[in-house]
């Protein structure tokens, strides 16, 4: 490394963010970028630790540790302490398809399994990238590769999520002719209307995508592959088919009064805003969704925190996130050491925008709801929440939130968004294609592998793991488009 000192002589510093009160005035992206001068200085932080526990991408105690694509991050970050971002782009491009996306939603494994991170605070490697790969566009860096020799093979890929995506831009540097099927209007699945436009700005998609179909790759959309187009059709036409339609099938919460109106899914609410924004370039803001409302997100993940910040941006008049399990430490404790993805307390933007609306944690630990109440129109009214405590099954030993008799109370609600996961693949999907799903709705390969039980037809990404990151995603992706050609040619150098 070139600064061996580096994280001894430098503390961590971030790109500037918006200030809350600015930043929900509008649905655009807040986390800014530190000059290059400052970036240099943060890069050099990365220390010649010899084990780089952050690109090992494996599981420890069933999460993920370190990067899945195996980023080359020390090599990464110290060219770019030497200040030389082109070849720091080339290295980043060796294992990865969209730094762009990831350096804005990946929860940064990479950073949680810096060494830097056991004694001090970890090399801002998640925004070194983000720099990196910025340069490289500012740069007219960014080329994808167009083969020279086409296969004469021909690849169906249907979902345009991360895995989706990853896949056929490998097939289609390999030379296969590759299009891409998404049911919905706009290209990018999840990417698209799963994150928030001020979390992911839609143009960066489209930027990329131009540069994909410019080397040939093609893409489908309004077209629901099983419905609007045949299994058979699709398997008759392609020479193998990529199943990649990620974990659609969200978790339901069963309470009485759950047939209300006003109560939603969160990627359904998410995806109806930004389709909003997206439709009348931004000049329409779908207020009416939202506004004057009280409003209760079961589920306190990223999906859960998003619907948080857009619920604020569109003017709730109270926001209630219910997260059943306890809350997380603010430490690490000795059960969860480094490297494991450490099981802290983290404050994202959205509860960062509703402390500072309302003056208070939108989260409220160990508590579901009971019942929804309605009122005469058949529309909801107030939600009856529930305290839960943790108690062991006596005959099976589970560990498991159970309600706590008599804790109930009625609190306001107008809208409530369901933000509980998903489940696995879509049963029509499946079906349609006649690939065996395992316990979890997922489709089911070998260990390790991404070959489903029909011939020709593969799997990659939620729809293969259920649901998980970005980053593996775009792993997954890759690791499916190296099977497939393996399986189309009878080698890959993929």
């Amino acid at each position: 490394m070139g600064k061996t000192t580096g994280y001894l002589e430098f503390d961590r510093t971030e790109g500037p963010v918006r200030d809350e009160e600015s930043r929900t005035q509008d649905f655009l992206e807040f986390h800014e970028r530190l000059d290059l001068k400052e970036q240099k200085r943060q890069a050099s932080r990365c220390m010649d630790c010899g084990i780089p526990f952050c690109q090992a991408g494996v599981m420890i105690s069933g999460m993920m540790s370190g990067c899945p694509l195996q980023n080359l991050v020390p090599e990464i970050n110290d060219l770019v302490y030497k200040g030389q971002m082109e070849e720091a782009y080339r290295r980043l491009s060796v294992t990865h398809s969209f730094p762009e996306f990831t350096s804005r939603v990946c929860p940064a494994l990479c950073e949680a399994a810096c060494t830097c991170g056991v004694h001090d605070q970890s090399v801002t490697t998640k925004e070194n990238e983000k720099a990196v790969i910025e340069y490289a566009y500012e740069h007219d860096l960014v080329k994808e590769e167009i083969p020279a020799v086409r296969t004469g093979k021909k690849v169906a890929v249907i979902g345009s999520g991360p895995s989706g995506l990853a896949a056929a831009q490998l097939l289609n540097r390999r030379g296969h002719e590759v299009t891409v099927y998404e049911r919905n209007d706009r290209i990018g699945g999840l990417l698209r209307y799963g994150i928030p436009n001020m979390k992911l700005d839609k143009s960066l998609i489209d930027r990329r995508l131009r540069i994909m179909e410019q080397a040939g790759i093609r893409f489908v959309t309004g077209t629901d592959a099983g419905k609007d187009i045949s299994a058979e059709e699709l398997m008759r036409e392609y020479d193998s088919v990529l199943l990649a339609c990620g974990a659609s099938h969200p978790r339901d919460i069963q309470v009485p009064g759950r047939d209300a109106g006003g109560i939603r899914f969160a990627v359904d609410f998410l995806s109806e805003v930004t389709q909003t924004l997206l439709d009348s370039e931004f000049q329409k803001v779908p207020y009416e969704l939202v506004k004057d409302k009280d409003v209760i997100i079961i589920g306190g993940g990223d999906t859960g925190n998003d619907c948080v910040a857009s619920c604020i941006r569109l003017g709730a008049r109270s926001v209630t996130q219910l997260e059943m399990m306890p809350k997380p430490s603010e430490t690490r404790q000795p059960s969860n050491p480094w490297p494991e993805w450490p099981r802290v307390l983290k404050t994202d933007y959205g509860q960062e925008e509703a402390i500072w609306k309302f003056g208070q944690d939108p989260r409220i630990y160990q508590t579901t709801v009971k019942e929804f109440i309605k009122d005469q129109e058949g529309n909801l009214k107030e939600a009856v929440l529930i305290s839960l405590e943790g108690r062991k099954d006596p005959k099976t030993g589970r560990f498991a939130m159970t309600p706590v008799e008599g804790s109930e109370t009625t609190v306001p609600a107008q809208l409530v968004l369901i933000a509980a996961g998903f489940l696995g693949s879509e049963q029509y999907v499946t079906e349609a294609f006649g690939v065996e799903t395992d316990e979890r709705t997922n489709v089911r390969t070998e260990k390790g592998g991404y070959a489903t039980s029909k011939a020709h037809i593969f799997t990659a990404g939620d729809m293969h793991l259920g649901q998980s990151l970005v980053v593996r995603a775009i792993a997954e992706g890759r690791k499916a488009a190296k099977a497939i050609d393996e399986a189309l040619m009878g080698y890959t150098n993929l």
